[in-house]
């Protein structure tokens, strides 16, 4: 668990590197609105990681095995990736700057694929779920210091500063590479290329309901991430909070919230097993969703608006330390990194469809009803659960 902290960590802290810091280090600098707005560019790799997954599956580095040896390759490249973003004016070499955090972002997507695959390998069953909370909790925590931290301390060391100090802090991922095992030897990896990338989907399209598993990943967190498409424009805009109230209660206490539900979710894990889990997690999401109905109905009401925030981000940290335990099982150790970065870019297929019509849906129906209709949307999700039971309890045995 300690290990899970310190990669989770380490995964966590580049992504807000090419995001949100790099905005407001290029704000800052005056860099123009258009020029700003082409560097959201550099989180593709985020999007497209499972086209090398295969590579690393395949591949077995001659240090520390299969899934520490690369871990290790993309932290070490993340460090020099880093510093070398340090060495650049955004003013005079914003093409530059945009290759280099383009490659920041290509080497941590590859970290999140070799990282994922060894938190599969690892965890026996039993242990899942607490697994993905400990490491969330060090993912969290990096965004957190990459994030807000590094604005600050921008202000009082400047930029350049700023990036060489959070590259230094990626020997804390180091130090959790160098002191955790690696998963059992007798794991076998592709003895190809071409089966490394064929051998995932024919292993995974081998098994029974698989297409059903498939609409499960799409449909489980889909009314959960349908509601919090539009959750703080509905908490400024639809019953007036301020932007204080909003950054303070959705954002910092959610935030808390969303941890201890992964860690209160993934400890009660080890009892429930993972069928009962994903039901009776899947069930408060949706029922989460309620709170900020009846929100919409009340108005502003600061004692709701905390139990609605605290609820659903409880209920959704649950939910995501079961489901990502479900991805876990649903891979064969021989391709985990393959499928596991397939499945969790599949997962967010139906948000990506049913978000645009958040706006929509609100102008036509309103606040109230909109959050009806996101309650609505978790059913299949839980139908299908039920469909699959046997074929989750297997899983849970083998």
């Amino acid at each position: 668990m300690a290990v899970m902290v310190l990669l989770g960590f380490s995964s966590g802290l580049p992504l807000p590197l090419t995001s949100g810091t790099l905005q407001a280090w290029l704000t800052i600098a005056g860099i123009d609105l258009r020029t700003i707005g082409v560097f959201s560019l550099v989180g593709l790799p985020y999007t497209l990681k499972f086209l090398w997954s295969p590579f690393m599956d395949r591949f077995v580095p001659p240090w520390l095995g299969r899934r520490r040896g690369w871990i290790i390759i993309t932290q070490f490249s993340l460090m020099l990736g880093i510093t070398s973003m340090v060495l650049i004016s955004p003013q005079h070499a914003p093409l530059l700057l945009a290759i280099l955090a383009f490659t920041v972002a290509f080497l941590s997507a590859s970290q999140d694929v070799v990282v994922d695959a060894y938190r599969t390998d690892i965890l026996p069953q039993v242990e899942r779920g607490i697994g993905v909370a400990t490491f969330l909790l060090g993912y969290r925590v990096a965004m957190l210091v990459a994030g807000a931290f590094a604005l600050i301390l921008s202000d009082r060391v400047g930029w350049q500063n700023t990036y060489f100090f959070m590259a230094g802090l990626l020997i804390v991922g180091v130090w959790g590479t160098l002191i955790a095992s690696e998963p059992d030897g007798t794991i076998c990896p592709p003895k190809t290329l071409h089966e490394a990338i064929w051998g995932p989907l024919k292993d995974f399209f081998s098994r029974p309901m698989a297409l059903i598993f498939l609409l499960l990943i799409v449909l489980y967190k889909l009314g959960d991430a349908y509601a919090g498409t539009l959750t703080t424009a509905f908490l400024l805009r639809g019953v007036h909070f301020t932007a204080t109230d909003v950054g303070t209660i959705n954002k910092g206490m959610g935030l808390i919230a969303t941890i201890a539900g992964a860690m209160f979710g993934g400890t009660l894990m080890v009892k429930l097993g993972l069928f009962r889990s994903l039901l009776i997690f899947g069930v408060l999401q949706m029922i989460s969703n309620l709170s900020f109905m009846v929100l919409a109905w009340v108005g502003k009401n600061y004692g709701i608006m905390i139990f609605a925030v605290a609820f659903e981000n409880l209920s959704g940290g649950m939910g995501s330390a079961a489901f990502v335990a479900l991805i876990m099982a649903l891979c064969n150790k021989r391709y985990s990194a393959t499928q596991f970065s397939l499945l969790s870019s599949i997962a967010v297929i139906g948000r990506i469809c049913i978000s645009p019509t958040s706006g929509f849906m609100v102008e036509i129906a309103g606040w109230p009803l909109f959050f009806f209709i996101t309650t609505l949307t978790a059913i299949p999700g839980l139908w299908l659960l039920l469909l699959l039971r046997k074929e989750i309890f297997y899983l849970q045995q083998q």
